[in-house]
C-alpha cells in the first residue's frame, strides 16, 4: 500500500487545520478592512479559499478512487 508507513492526517486534524485557516483569514480580513485596504482584504480571502481547496484536492481524489473501486468502474 502506498500510504503504509506514513503518518496519515486524521479527519479531525484536517477539519481543525481548515478552521484555523478560516480564523486567520477572518482576522486578517478585518484588520485590513479597518486599515482601509479592502483590495488586500479580498486578496487575502481568495488566497485562503485557494489554500483550503488545494488541501482538499487530495481528499477528493481519494473519494473518487474509493467510489471507483467500490463500484468496479
Amino acid at each position: 500500500m502506498a500510504g503504509r508507513g506514513m503518518k496519515k492526517m486524521t479527519d479531525v486534524d484536517f477539519i481543525f487545520k481548515i478552521a484555523a485557516i478560516g480564523i486567520i483569514v477572518a482576522v486578517l480580513n478585518q484588520v485590513l478592512i479597518r486599515a482601509g485596504r479592502e483590495e488586500q482584504a479580498m486578496m487575502t480571502t481568495l488566497a485562503g479559499i485557494i489554500v483550503v481547496l488545494m488541501m482538499m484536492i487530495s481528499r477528493i481524489s481519494t473519494l473518487f478512487e474509493t467510489v471507483k473501486t467500490t463500484f468496479g468502474l
